[in-house]
Formats: C-alpha cells, sequence, structure tokens
C-alpha cells in the first residue's frame, strides 16, 4: 500500500529557496512531505523533470460577472485553471443589479458560484454608501474574505463612492474582526476634473485616458486610505498602484507601525503606455492607467525591494465590442489575464535578474496571508492544501484563442512570447488542468472563508 495519494517530482520552488530534484507527496488533499532526491511511493506520481513545481496561484483581484451573461465563474475560473491559478478572489461589483453589500447577497452568490467554479474562490463584500457599516459584522459571518471600498463612484449603485468619513465607520468596523479592507485608489473630485478637462480639449487618443487620470489623482487617494487606516487600526490595502510613488507611501506606513499593503497588477508590470497603449487603444484601458515605461521599470525596482505585496491580474473578460471605440474614454475599463499571470510574472522576474522565488511569495504566500486564508492556502507547505502549479521551460506567442479556456478571443498580450507555459494544475491533489485541453468540471471549486482572528501576520518579503 502506498504512503501516498500523489507526488509530484520536478524543480520545487518555495518562498525561500529552490530544490532541485525535489519533491512534493500528497495525503488526503494536503501537502505531507517535501524532500529531495527519489521519491516516496504513491498511487499516483508525475515526474515533471526540470519543470517548476510551484505553489497554486492565487488570483487577489477577479471581476467574474462585470458583464452579465458574460463570462460568469463557469469562465474566470477555466482560465484560471488554466492558468495555474488555484483560487480566486472575487470582486463584489456584479452586473446583476445586486451590490454584494448584505449577507443575504453574498451567500446568494457563494451558493451560485460553488455550482460553477472549477478552482476555489473567496469573496469580497462591500457596502453601499447608505448602509455604511451597517451589515458588515453580517457579512463576516457569511464568510467574506475582505472588503471593498472605492474612493471613486464609477455607478452609484453597482460600483460606488464610499466618502472618507463612511469608510472611517466601515474600516471602524472591520478592524474588530481582522479583516482586511481594500479600496481602489483614484481621487473622485480630481478625476472628474482632468476628464472634463479632456473632453474640453476634444483629445480621445491613447494618451487621453492617462491624462485624465494623472498621477496626483491617484497619489491623493492612497494617502487618504491610509491616513483612515491609521487613525482606525485597520488592515488598509490598495488593489491596483501604477506608481512608484504608492509603493513609497505604504513603505512608509509600514515603517510607522501601521498595517498597509499594495498590489500590482500584472497589466502594471507588463504593459506600458507608449508602446502597448498606443499598438492597443481599448484594449489597454485600464483604471488606474497604464503608466510610460519608466513608471513600469520603477515598479520592478520597487517588487525585488518587497515594497510590493501581491501580484493580481483585476481579471475581466469585456466582450470586444466594449473594448475597440476609436475614442479611448468610451471603452470599457479592465482586462482579462488568468490564463497568463503565472507566464508573465515568471517572464517579467527572468528579464530583470530576479529569483523565482518572487512568485511564490506574490502569487500565493502573501495573498493567503491577506485574506486570511493562510491556515489553508499559500505555499508548498506540510498541512496546506495541495494545490500545486508545474510551469515548464517552453517558449510560445501567447494566442488567448488557441486554448479554448477563456470566453473571449482578445488579450492585450496576445503575440507576446511567453517563457514557461502550465504543464499541470493540481487543486487539493487533484489534477484539474493537463496542460492542454481537459480541465476540472463545474463545481469543482469550494467556498473558502477566512481563519479567525489572530495575533500575528508576516508577509514574504525576502
Amino acid at each position: 500500500m502506498s504512503d501516498f495519494d500523489l507526488v509530484v517530482s520536478g524543480r520545487v520552488v518555495l518562498t525561500d529557496r529552490i530544490i532541485d530534484g525535489g519533491y512534493v507527496a500528497v495525503k488526503n488533499g494536503e501537502i505531507s512531505a517535501i524532500g529531495i532526491g527519489k521519491p516516496p511511493g504513491a498511487a499516483e506520481r508525475y515526474d515533471f523533470g526540470d519543470s517548476l513545481i510551484m505553489p497554486g496561484a492565487i488570483d487577489s483581484q477577479t471581476h467574474s460577472r462585470s458583464q452579465k451573461n458574460q463570462e460568469d465563474f463557469v469562465w474566470s475560473t477555466r482560465s484560471a485553471a488554466a492558468g495555474g491559478v488555484t483560487t480566486i478572489v472575487d470582486m463584489p461589483y456584479d452586473d446583476d443589479g445586486k451590490l454584494i453589500c448584505t449577507a443575504e447577497r453574498l451567500r446568494e452568490k457563494a451558493s451560485e458560484a460553488g455550482e460553477q467554479a472549477r478552482v476555489d474562490f473567496a469573496l469580497f463584500g462591500t457596502v453601499h454608501p447608505n448602509d455604511g457599516p451597517k451589515h458588515i459584522a453580517d457579512m463576516v459571518e457569511a464568510g467574506a474574505a475582505a472588503f471593498k471600498f472605492s474612493t471613486f463612484g464609477t455607478h452609484p449603485d453597482r460600483f460606488p463612492r464610499i466618502p472618507p468619513h463612511t469608510m472611517f465607520e466601515c474600516f471602524s468596523e472591520i478592524a474588530k474582526h481582522d479583516l482586511m479592507a481594500g479600496v481602489h485608489n483614484e481621487n473622485d473630485e480630481a478625476v472628474r476634473a482632468y476628464i472634463s478637462k479632456v473632453k474640453e480639449q476634444g483629445l480621445t487618443d491613447y494618451l487621453s485616458h492617462g491624462l485624465s487620470r494623472p498621477p496626483i489623482t491617484e497619489t491623493l487617494a492612497i494617502a487618504e486610505v491610509y491616513e483612515i487606516a491609521a487613525a482606525t487600526g485597520c488592515s488598509a490595502h490598495i488593489v491596483h498602484c501604477s506608481l512608484a510613488r504608492g509603493y513609497e507611501l505604504s513603505a512608509n506606513y509600514r515603517a510607522q507601525g501601521f498595517d498597509t499593503t499594495i498590489e500590482a497588477c500584472i497589466h502594471y508590470l507588463t504593459l506600458d503606455e507608449e508602446d502597448s497603449v498606443r499598438r492597443l487603444g481599448g484594449k489597454a484601458k485600464v483604471n488606474p492607467p497604464i503608466r510610460p515605461r519608466a513608471q513600469v521599470e520603477a515598479l520592478w525596482n520597487h517588487l525585488g525591494k518587497g515594497n510590493i505585496t501581491v501580484v493580481s491580474t483585476d481579471h475581466v473578460s469585456w466582450s470586444e465590442d466594449r473594448k475597440n471605440n476609436p475614442n479611448m474614454l468610451e471603452n470599457s475599463s479592465g482586462a482579462p489575464g488568468l490564463e497568463v499571470l503565472y507566464p508573465l510574472l515568471l517572464k517579467g522576474l527572468d528579464e530583470h535578474g530576479l529569483s523565482l522565488t518572487w512568485a511564490a511569495k506574490l502569487l500565493a504566500a502573501n495573498p493567503a496571508r491577506l485574506f486570511r486564508l493562510d491556515h489553508l492556502k499559500g505555499a508548498l507547505e506540510l498541512g496546506k492544501d495541495a494545490d500545486i502549479t508545474v510551469m515548464k521551460a517552453d517558449r510560445y506567442r501567447y494566442d488567448p484563442s488557441e486554448s479554448g479556456h477563456n470566453v473571449i478571443s482578445w488579450s492585450p498580450y496576445e503575440g507576446m512570447e511567453l517563457p514557461y507555459r502550465v504543464e499541470a494544475t493540481f487543486l487539493r491533489g487533484q489534477q484539474i488542468f493537463d496542460g492542454a485541453k481537459k480541465v476540472s468540471a463545474p463545481g469543482t471549486g469550494k467556498f473558502l472563508r477566512p481563519r479567525s482572528k489572530t495575533a500575528t501576520r508576516s508577509f514574504a518579503t525576502v
């Protein structure tokens, strides 16, 4: 009788080192042994040679339902499985008239997502401006992993602005439950003023979006969020930052003893205004905007210093007709990324001479801690869920329509040469992607609840 259910062999990537000729052994869906040399016996064995054995990624920011009747969890989690993402954390701004701002709506979404999901998932909750913190405690009880706010009003009901005094009240309540408050960081008044200015000048080209949301609109919001966090003792997280200055602010507040974290979406580490936005137009429109190449490289410098907490996708699969308007400002904001999150980050690490262990920190260990899921997820570590992604060194040009794992056929990363491809994905010890066409069935994924309150947390930065 075998000691283990599953053993995978290859180059095992941990947060602090890489084990050449290593293996990970699994029993009852959990990691039971990690070693080097000849692997132990198992009912199921995979020898992946020189391929990287990495922790399954946790995407900190997925929008599965931003466009009604478009993607939903059945497709977002299919892209995730094919991209080596074993857990997604879904945003609360769904295009069905139901802002996820009550326990009832959160439970309903968890139930519906559970029928569709091919990977595990956690859920953000949020608040309606008229309610303030009224429903936060009930949403915590229902299993919210974090709470999302916005300093900019995209839509008064579906994606509302939360004013500072209300955010203060909400942060105060969230702090009692030791959860994180994540914030979309654009100053509402400033953005609206700059948008009006751009429109008055008749600007519509690829530069118009960046001009309508200049750097000061982002840093003003970041400072506001972190000051509210400092005053309330709440863990505060900036959900996407395109500017080096934002990472400096976050690090400065941490140095003062506050729990301030910050996220780099993969598009801010990959795309730039001069080439990508000029070439792609609306398909490269995101909020905050893609910045010039100098800012991209400055972000990589912050990554190497440990000033970036997590890397995410901010994934949303808009239909192409909502991304191809020649007037840049009229396009929907956001882009898909789940299928290439891991390959894109590994590409960037290679190109910047950084260790691949950064991927284990930024895509797994740190997001698990951020969402209080580290009792289950986040590392190739004894007792954790056996979520494993195998990355093979194999150069190819990305074609989002080729794999069949995406609801749409476009991507801002189309045609990009990637040095690694996903060879296999395992969720709790079960293979959910075979590197080609086979993916797990809807309903495979589980709804994840955060752990109970704890006194200590630390993020992997070195």
